[in-house]
């Protein structure tokens, strides 16, 4: 079978698409024929080996597990001898390692890196794969961490983005006021995801205009937390979901800076890392049948431009989700 491995620590050109053995499933395991997976800025950071931090885990010199892309969406092609919740010809979709691939392996309970649900005949393959990293990041950090409640002024930095897209959706189906960042290009897309507000951040800096907000999801992190601070309401929260790219730590000082700053301020500044949950998958789903989410995807790749897929993800300009399609 085709898929995408990398054998050194690099730039997207490190990506090789090559022929490798079909994974068998065990017991446990549910195989997939692959049909859609989407790229996170995680894919590329791991094709980096950034935070060099992570390569305690991933391997010091260069990876120890060279598959890619964790988002997928496809078929059941066969099951192990244990599997109960699936069977061949399901329509699945949630995450594994080795998403990029023409076929992948996932355990049928939810494990660390891998969770699998079953894919509704209204949801297309490829808005199935855009969901997991984004939606796990946006529905956990809003609800989970900023427990919004209706009419709270929510503010998405980075509203165009993967996240961000989700973001503003679910926030307004909370009953938020939203008010969402984005440049010039986005103003009108991100309107129409609900926002009832935009700033165009190449006009406007959010963090002098005087407005106050009951929450910031800072999707980008290109503002120091102390201008986001002074725009808090007074119980107001800013949720901290990534930072400035560092070849050491990278979005996690950003984190730790949040950590270390938060007992000295007087407004919650908490930083987040999203959980694989099975149950927030499904909540989605449902969010999606009722018309109040729809996964904005930008652009389509086949499996062998992976690594321009990976360069525009990387650049950081990206309009909701980018798709690798296969089959």
């Amino acid at each position: 079978m085709k898929a995408a491995v990398y054998d050194r620590y690099g730039a997207s050109d490190v990506v090789q698409i090559r022929d490798v053995g079909q994974p068998v499933p065990k017991d446990n395991e549910v195989l997939i024929k692959v049909r859609a997976a989407s790229v996170n800025p995680l894919d590329w950071h791991t094709m980096r080996g950034t935070p060099y931090l992570a390569r305690m885990m991933g391997g010091l010199r260069k990876p120890k597990d060279n598959r890619l892309g964790v988002d997928v969406a496809g078929q059941v092609e066969a099951i192990g001898r244990n599997v109960t919740l699936f069977k061949p010809g399901d329509e699945v979709f949630g995450m594994c390692k080795g998403a990029f691939a023409e076929y992948a392996c996932i355990s049928e309970a939810p494990l660390a890196g891998s969770v699998l649900v079953l894919k509704p005949d209204t949801v297309t393959f490829e808005q199935a794969a855009s969901l997991p990293v984004a939606t796990f990041t946006a529905l956990q950090g809003l609800r989970d961490k900023g427990r919004i409640p209706p009419g709270q002024k929510v503010l998405i930095n980075g509203a165009a983005g993967g996240v961000g897209t989700f973001a503003v959706q679910i926030a307004r189906s909370f009953g938020a006021d939203v008010i969402g960042v984005c440049s010039t290009s986005n103003v009108d897309m991100v309107r129409s995801l609900g926002a009832d507000s935009v700033i165009d951040y190449t006009v406007e800096n959010f963090t002098r205009s005087g407005r106050r907000y009951d929450l910031i999801l800072d999707c980008v992190g290109n503002h120091h937390l102390l201008a986001c601070k002074r725009v808090l309401n007074p119980k107001g929260i800013c949720i901290v979901i990534t930072g400035p790219d560092g070849p050491w730590l990278g979005p996690v000082a950003r984190m730790l800076q949040a950590l270390v700053l938060s007992p000295f301020v007087s407004h919650r500044i908490v930083p987040f890392i999203a959980r694989l949950r099975k149950d927030d998958l499904m909540f989605m789903l449902d969010l999606m049948k009722s018309g109040k989410v729809t996964p904005v995807i930008d652009r389509q790749y086949r499996l062998n431009e992976l690594p321009e897929a990976i360069r525009y993800v990387e650049e950081g300009h990206a309009r909701g989700k980018v798709i690798i399609t296969l089959g």
